[in-house]
Order: structure tokens, then sequence, then C-alpha cells
């Protein structure tokens, strides 16, 4: 109990200790606090420092109106050029790069899921622009909720999950951080009940969970325009308070799993779905092409199954800066057909202002791309991504026929495999499949039950031969579990002829761990799964892999013997009008 002697005016040294307490927490964390400026002092808002290279967290709607390039300043007084790096345009998530030095202070990442109401929160950044000095502003607070749902309210900023706190955040305070009582970043700060209050405090604030935003920072570091996932059903509430699907996607992978209209959702992801605001809350979370486990009841039984989300939404309608176009209305006419003279002063038209001009050393950290914010750091990861390939060998001259011959793991059945730049075949046992491979000639599944062996296999010579160069599309996605319950893996992708490649490489060592390849978007993929690698002629190819299809194995392959002969050089199709000619970078 705190007592205060009136007699003696002296302060409990509780009180005391605390306050030291709360000040050597801020003292410690106010080095990694960001105070964003735009170009020409627009604008801003506030970020945090997670990695000792630069990358910072904010919110999408800060960089928005910041542009590419951007000033930050830190609490040591100095002012630091810095890019954006990727976007999530509806959880509001930014990843920026600060620039000039490789050993930024840092914050250390807090688990959101542990905190409870009441628990004490500080929330620190740039309210008002006021942090001219770059030393940031602090409030002191209490969590109020914890898993909440704002909705996107004409826009697609949509906080899911989020934390509700009475610390005091305003306009500026935006993309900072929200420590808890230990100095972790539990939340990036994003949203106040502004809109019918007025621009000031009005003690509801939301923060965008730091266990969401783990989810997507693979995604963040690709450079890409990231999406959200959707399960691609509805679901409603009932009076007994289940969740019931109301409607659901044939296409969906849902429905191939067996869902359908007037199931129960009984938990997803781990986690029980009991209104639909936590189903909301709970999907809302996940990046687009994430598996996860769902558990529904049909009647009195349960099913549990693995689905891959879809995108939340179209691509183009994620693109930066793009609005619907308009046809300029007809100017009104007087009877003898002459267009009448407006009344009035003329409305000056609101133009655009030029973007500023990048720092010139580092002009070259821009490259604009399609789909992505900015595709300089998709070239980084795709180095590093792919370094692993470097130590299987070098089969860029080995454009010719390939030739591979074992047998299947359980029923000993015999194989050959021919993999060449215009035929494809297998022979399994006594049944043979060819593919031809022309624009005439469709893409078949075969063998049948795998999904499409024969052209996953052929995707797989063209990335041991060119590295990704003979693809259409080829680019770093970003992070995901293996399968929806491994461990996190990065994730390349690559398109040829409407076909689209997912390759899974090893986040420490770069090691392939597997591919999955659809012939059809909306049909299911041929899963590979790589068991061992072994030297074949001074090259390593996988020995024994796991082929897959509709969650059912199809067969595992031991190869004994490989031939591979040089060929012509391969010229990729002519890439489609995404790409660009930047020419690949170093890795930083």
């Amino acid at each position: 109990m705190l007592v205060f002697n009136p007699v003696a005016r002296a302060v409990d040294p509780i009180v005391l200790q605390e306050q030291n307490r709360r000040i050597a927490v801020i003292n410690k964390v106010a080095p990694s606090v960001v105070a964003i400026f735009s170009p020409g002092g627009r604008g801003g808002g506030s970020g945090v420092l997670i990695d000792p290279a630069g990358y910072a967290l904010t919110n999408y709607h800060v960089v928005r109106g910041a542009g590419t390039f951007m000033k930050c300043g830190l609490n040591n007084g100095k002012l630091y050029d810095a890019v954006v790096v990727g976007i999530d345009p509806t959880g509001d998530v930014a990843l920026v790069k600060l620039l000039g030095r490789n050993d930024f202070p840092t914050a250390k990442l807090g688990d959101s899921d542990k905190l409870q109401p009441g628990d004490g929160t500080y929330a620190m950044g740039n309210p008002f622009l006021l942090a001219n000095d770059f030393r940031p502003t602090v409030t002191y607070g209490i969590v109020s909720g914890t898993h909440r749902y704002q909705f996107p309210a004409g826009t697609f900023l949509e906080y899911t999950d989020c934390i509700q706190i009475d610390t005091s955040i305003n306009p500026g305070n935006s993309g900072g951080p929200l420590f808890n009582e230990a100095g972790e970043l539990v939340g990036i700060n994003g949203r106040g009940s502004f809109e019918k209050r007025g621009r000031v405090n009005s003690g509801a604030g939301y923060a965008i969970s730091i266990n969401q935003i783990k989810h997507f920072m693979g995604h963040l570091h690709s450079g890409r325009v990231v999406d959200h996932g959707t399960l691609g059903a509805t679901v409603s509430t009932e009076s007994d308070g289940s969740v019931m699907v109301g409607n659901i996607l044939e296409e969906s992978e849902a429905y191939r799993r067996g869902l359908r209209i007037d199931d129960e959702i009984v938990s997803f992801a781990g986690r029980p779905i009991r209104s639909v605001n936590q189903f909301k809350n709970i999907l809302g979370i996940y990046p687009k092409g994430w598996k996860l486990p769902l558990v529904y009841r049909t009647k009195s039984q349960k099913h549990e199954i693995m689905v891959r989300l879809r995108g939340l939404h179209r691509a183009s309608e994620l693109i930066p800066g793009r609005r619907p176009s308009s046809k300029p209305k007809q100017q009104p006419k007087k009877p003898d057909g002459k267009p009448k003279k407006p009344k009035g002063k003329p409305v000056p038209v609101r133009r655009r202002r030029p973007a500023a001009k990048p720092p010139e050393k580092y002009k070259h950290m821009y490259v604009k791309k399609t789909g992505f914010i900015n595709f300089y750091f998709n070239q980084l990861e795709q180095k590093r991504t792919l370094r692993g390939l470097k130590n299987l060998g070098d089969f860029s001259k080995l454009t010719g026929r390939w030739i591979l011959t074992g047998k299947t793991k359980k029923t000993g059945l015999p194989f050959e495999l021919i993999l060449t730049n215009n035929q494809l075949a297998l022979q399994l046992g006594h049944q043979p499949f060819i593919q031809n491979l022309n624009l005439e000639t469709p893409l078949a599944s075969d063998p049948p039950g795998s999904g499409g062996l024969l052209i996953a296999m052929h995707h797989l010579r063209l990335l041991l031969v060119s590295g990704g160069r003979m693809f259409t599309e080829f680019y770093y996605v970003g992070t995901e579990p293996l399968d929806g319950t491994g461990p996190l893996v990065d994730v390349m992708t690559s398109t040829l002829t409407g076909v689209e490649t997912h390759w899974y490489f090893n986040r420490q060592n770069g090691t392939l761990l597997g591919f999955d390849t659809w012939l059809d978007a909306d049909a299911d993929e041929c899963v590979v799964r790589i068991q061992e690698f072994k030297d074949f002629n001074r090259r390593r190819l996988p020995a024994r892999f796991l082929v897959r299809h509709a969650d059912q194995d199809y067969a595992t392959f031991e190869i004994k013997s490989v031939k591979l002969t040089t060929g012509p050089k391969l010229v990729p199709e002519k890439k489609k009008t995404a790409t660009t000619t930047a020419k690949p970078v170093a890795a930083e």
C-alpha cells in the first residue's frame, strides 16, 4: 500500500523506484524510435528500428505520403536518408530502410499475444511533428483490450486482432512503436478513434500487433505490395453461437478439401472460432498463400484439413496511387448548341507535387516494377535465397537430354524420366507418359494422380540450368511455414506458359527443400518434397523425393542413375511488360 506522509512530505520509495524503472525503460528504447519526415516537410510520422542494417517498421499510410525516399531522425540528433522497402496496404504496415550505417540501435520484438488488459504500455513517436530535435514524445498508459477488430471504413486499411490502448496517440504517432513494461516492441501504433471525435486523442487508440507483423516480415522484405489471405468463404453467427459457412467459392482450396455451406467452423490456425469477428480477426493476420489448419464440423463429425489462403484483393487493386478512370462530364449547351460559359471564377486544378529527387548516392536502391514498391530489395532477396543452388554444381551448359532412372520406394516400380527442351517422357513400370512442349499441345497433369509431375520436373530442370532466367516471371515472395506446420522457409515463385511453381528454401543454408507446381490456379498442385540429395557426376541432384497431390501421397521416387548432356544455349521467352531492365545487384 502506497502511503503519503503530509507531515514529512516525503515520497514513498516505492513510487520513486517505479518512476526510475519507467525512465530506465524509456532511455533503453528511445534510440530505436524514428521520426519520419516527408520531403519538403509536408508531413510525416513515426517508426521503429528492428534491424542493425537500418530496417524499420512504420505505417503504410505514413510512407504513402512520404514517397519513395524520406528523411528519418533519431534521438541522437542525426538525420538519415531512408528508402521504402515493402508495403502492406491492407494491414497498414510498411518496411523502410535507413541508410548511412549498419549498426543502428534496434528494438527487441516481444510477444503481443501475452498482453492482457491492464498491462502498462509506452507509445513513442512524433505526434503533430513535434520531434523537431528527433527526440521522441513518450506517453504511458494501459492496454484497454486485445484481439480487437476495426472495419476498413471505406479504405483497404483493416485492423485485425489489434491492440486497444488508452496510451495517448495522436496524428504523427502513426507508425511508431508500442512497448510493453519490459521495453519489448509489441505493436505499431496506427489508428485512433478520431473520425467522430475530432483530430485529437479520445482515449481509444489501436496498434497493429507485432505477432501479425512477424507473419508478414519476409513478404515486406520482398519489396512487393503484399496481400492478405482469405478462405474464400463467408460465415455468420447462429443463435446458438456457432459460426457457420454462409457461402463458399467452389474454386477455393477449402471447397476442394470438403468444406460446404452450413458447415460449422470450429477452429482456424489453432485458435477456436466463437464469432464472426473472431474469425475475421484470425484470418486477417495471415498473408496470401499461407497454408494453415482448419477444423470444421459437418453435422456431428469433425474434419481437420489444411487450406492455402487465396488473395484478398485483385492485384490491380493493390497498386499504389491507381484510381479508376472517369470520363469528363460534358459541358451544358445553350439552345443554339453552343456551350454555356461557366459562372463565377474558374476553380484551379490541383496537381500533385512532383516527387522529390532521390539522393544521388542512393538512387540505385530504387528499382521500379509493376506489383512491387521497390524491386531492388527483391533482387537482394533473390541473390540471398538462391545461394544454395551454387552448392549443387554448375548446370548451365547441361541443356541437352536429361535421363533419370530408378525405382519407387514402396512398390519398387522401375521408372525412367527423360527431360528435353521439346518433350518430356516418363516410363513408369509398363506405362508411358509423354508431354510435348509446344503451344499447340495442352499441358496434362501426367501421370494421373500426381498433379503434373512431368511439368514439375521440367521446371526443376529449368531452374537448375538457368537460375530462374528461363521463366517469364521469377521473384522472391517471402516466408511461410512449410506445409502449414513446418519451419519458416524462403519462397520463390516462377511462371512459364501459365504454369506457376513455388520453390521452398531453407532460410539458414539455402538448401532446396521442395516445390509445388500449379497447372491451373484453381486446381490442386503437384507437391514435391526433397528428402535426400546425392552426387551424380560431380553435381548434386534430388536422389529421393516424395510426390503428393490433393493431400494424398502419390509415390516416393528414388533415383539410382543420372545422365545429363550438353546442348544449345537456351533463350528465355520475351519477358512480360511487368519486368525491369535493371541489372542484378550485389547483396549488402
